[in-house]
């Protein structure tokens, strides 16, 4: 029996709220840390960062000023997908640690005044999981119908035309059941089947077990992969290419593989868990091309989840105003509470996507004062802060299943896993005294936080200016947003706090200096690449921007 099964462990750390409903709504506007753990501080040695690393390092985040952490997946994991293939939902896998380290870094991030966010993969499992293990011996066993299982068409090819995200069909013949089982991801990753009560059942209490340990929140992995089509129908060929197709998959339009309508209702579940307790915040992220339209569905009303995100900006090759203004104008008032990231594990940094021609420490800021201008929660990607551009990695030396199967069509998502330079001065940068599971950038050690804390000038205390602004600006945290006439090249908006303060926000994205003046009675706050004047410039050049306050 594992430790994590013993009725002590069991024993609930964290009162419920004293009234259901009346949970607090500090994660409205908050800013987001994410920590992906393997790359974060390695503290034993072994190339590969851990929690204790993560605690050594809790000052460090609280000094960005920013409201919470997420922590991507330290579950017990072959690590075939690197921790989002979970073997054990309530234990610590030992590369990373214990629970007892899990327990300390809740605590003392707590005493910095952050929130801690954990990944919750509800969408499949590790083969390795005790439930897969049991699923696929037989027909008729206690969770037999856990997974989703499917008989072969006549000729024994595979049920539907489905095909996996990493390549490949999405069935995977098993000759112990004479069926074949789902896999979206991985074929390692078997689905769990959501449309069984009893598997919501079970994830429910994995969820009740990490919120009395005192997490204050989850950020729901692929959430919108966890109900599929009870019929199996075929996937139709898509109708629009949004990216040019590099995989089967981006070839289907995935009316029937993900995205069912029945998800609501574990959605619903998901929320009453929740509101028992006090403060807890619930983010899912929205993969695919019809993002929006399921941001809105996952996040409706006040029986839902807090908020979403999706890839419109994590998988975007350049940045415009369109896409600024069609993204964020489409999330009108009413419609929930989006949340934004322009970089994090799964895609490539941000600045090595959008710069262009314009320095990428120029771009850098430009495109960190935007993410913290828009409507919705800022979710900030280890190193993003730092500048941070996307590493490269040889070919021999990746480890990510996705992007050694399309080398060279695609950057990967290696390339944006790669340690944190700590300090220039030291071997690994300080991330390590041994080898890294992933290699350090040269060019990333220059940026080094031990470069960049005392140097005001740097990158990382720009960030920590601007999040302080954003802090202390109620139209930022939370206010309405209104885009204003510019010339295409240009977006702008203006923030408004319902006490009525104002803050004016403006960028250009292009590579061309454009020309447009704000009206008058604005001052800015805080702008990058357009000098130091104190009233908004008659044009913007490229990665142009400000924030200035009304008055």
């Amino acid at each position: 029996m594992s430790i994590t099964d013993t009725l002590a462990d069991r024993t609930p750390r964290r009162d419920a709220a004293p009234q259901a409903g009346m949970a607090d709504t500090w994660w409205r506007g908050a800013v987001i840390y994410q920590i992906y753990p393997r790359s974060f501080l390695d503290t034993t040695g072994d190339g590969i960062g851990d929690l204790r690393g993560c605690i050594e390092k809790l000052g460090y985040i609280a000094s960005l000023g920013v409201d919470a952490i997420w922590l991507s997946p330290f579950f017990t994991s072959p690590m075939d997908d690197f921790g989002y293939d979970v073997a054990d939902y309530r234990d610590v896998d030992p590369m990373f640690g214990s629970l007892a380290d899990f327990d300390e870094l809740v605590e003392k991030a707590h005493g910095h005044g952050l929130k801690v966010i954990i990944d919750q993969v509800y969408s499949h499992t590790s083969d390795e999981h005790a439930w897969f293990r049991e699923s696929r011996q037989s027909r008729d066993n206690d969770k037999a119908d856990w997974y989703v299982w499917a008989d072969p068409k006549p000729d024994g090819s595979p049920p539907n035309n489905w095909q996996s995200v990493f390549g490949g069909v999405a069935w995977e013949w098993d000759a112990r059941r004479r069926q074949y089982y789902l896999h979206n991801f991985l074929k390692s990753q078997p689905d769990l089947n959501l449309h069984n009560p009893v598997v919501q059942d079970a994830l429910l209490d994995v969820a009740r077990y990490w919120l009395d340990r005192g997490v204050d929140g989850f950020r729901l992995d692929a959430l919108n992969f966890g109900m599929h089509d009870r019929q199996l129908r075929d996937n139709p060929p898509a109708r629009v290419f949004h990216r040019p197709p590099t995989r089967p998959f981006d070839f289907q339009d995935h009316i029937f593989s993900k995205s069912q309508p029945e998800i609501t209702g574990f959605l619903e579940r998901i929320r009453t868990l929740t509101d028992e307790y006090n403060g807890v915040f619930t983010v899912a992220e929205i993969g695919g091309d019809d993002s929006l339209a399921e941001m809105k569905m996952f996040t409706e009303g006040e029986t839902r989840l807090n908020s979403a995100y999706s890839f419109e900006y994590l998988y975007a090759k350049s940045l415009s105003a369109e896409l600024v203004r069609t993204k964020t104008r489409d999330w009108r008032e009413g419609d929930g509470w989006p949340s934004w990231a322009f970089s994090n594990h799964d895609a490539p940094r941000a600045v090595s996507r959008w710069a262009g021609t314009v320095p990428v420490e120029d771009y850098a800021r430009f495109a960190m004062l935007l993410l913290m201008s828009l409507r919705g929660n800022a979710f900030l990607y280890q190193g993003e802060e730092l500048g941070l551009v996307q590493a490269d990695v040889p070919f021999e030396k990746l480890q990510d299943p996705e992007a050694i199967t399309n080398w060279p069509e695609t950057l990967g998502r290696d390339g944006a896993r790669t340690p944190v330079p700590w300090d220039s001065a030291r071997p690994h940068a300080g991330f390590s005294s041994a080898e890294p599971w992933l290699p350090v950038d040269p060019a990333h050690v220059p940026c080094a936080v031990n470069e960049q804390d005392t140097n005001q000038d740097s990158m990382l205390n720009f960030t920590r200016r601007l999040i302080a602004l954003r802090k202390m600006a109620p139209a930022l945290l939370h206010g309405s947003i209104r885009f204003l006439e510019t010339p295409g090249a240009i977006v702008a908006f203006i923030r408004t706090s319902h006490c009525g303060d104002e803050m004016l926000c403006a960028f250009n994205p292009s590579e061309k200096t454009v020309e447009w003046q704000a009206c008058d009675g604005w001052t800015i706050e805080m702008a990058v690449n357009i000098g130091d004047g104190t009233h908004p410039p008659q044009q913007l050049p490229p990665a142009g921007g400000f924030i200035a306050r009304r008055g």
